[in-house]
């Protein structure tokens, strides 16, 4: 007799028109946002920890454009509940049960919580929502202050670095252990707008 091959089906990511949480929202990026995210990747403040940014605006609005085509791909405004933008952040690489988060931008405008809710919102959207089981993702060499952030609060482990960046894993456990501990940013969990 033969075996039958099992074939697993591994999550995948999917736009959501919003995802509220407590004191913020991650909004659907769309090409109208393009001026807001071309400022923000080309801020100095910004821009020293993020891949390079065309200083040309038309080149954010052609890959917002092709963005709007792209599924395998979540690319969010982050706002604050009435809607003034604070920052971004994109979900991106599905890898069997991984997802890769990163264009993670934070104004100098947004609170002091907007930084662990913004990230408790990605994990509980990739975990609950999607189906995901970890997450994979590199932070810049010298961005001590955010390699601190992920290891510290969310158990993230460095796993590789390179002359660039250094590259982390967070397991399940991990973050099903932080979004507990940390639940009292995210109390009512997220509401996704599809």
């Amino acid at each position: 007799m033969e075996a039958l091959a099992v074939q697993r089906i591994w999550p995948a990511l999917r736009k959501a028109r919003r995802l509220r949480g407590h004191a913020l929202a991650l909004r659907n990026a769309v090409a109208g946002d393009a001026a807001f995210i071309h400022a923000q990747r080309t801020d100095a403040r910004n821009a020293e920890h993020l891949s390079p940014t065309s200083a040309r605006l038309a080149d954010q609005v052609a890959w917002m454009q092709r963005y709007a085509q792209d599924d395998s791909q979540a690319y969010f405004v982050i706002e604050s509940l009435d809607g003034l933008p604070l920052g971004t952040v994109r979900l991106y690489d599905a890898q069997e049960g991984s997802f890769c988060w990163g264009s993670w931008i934070l104004s100098a405008s947004a609170a002091p919580t907007a930084a662990m809710e913004s990230a408790l919102i990605v994990y509980r959207y990739a975990l609950d929502e999607l189906g995901f089981n970890a997450s994979h993702f590199q932070v810049n060499l010298g961005n001590t202050s955010v390699c601190r952030f992920h290891e510290q609060f969310f158990g993230a482990r460095r796993v590789a670095q390179d002359d660039t960046e250094i590259h982390f894993v967070a397991t399940e456990a991990a973050l099903r252990a932080a979004l507990k501990r940390w639940s009292r940013f995210l109390p009512a969990g997220i509401v996704v707008e599809t």
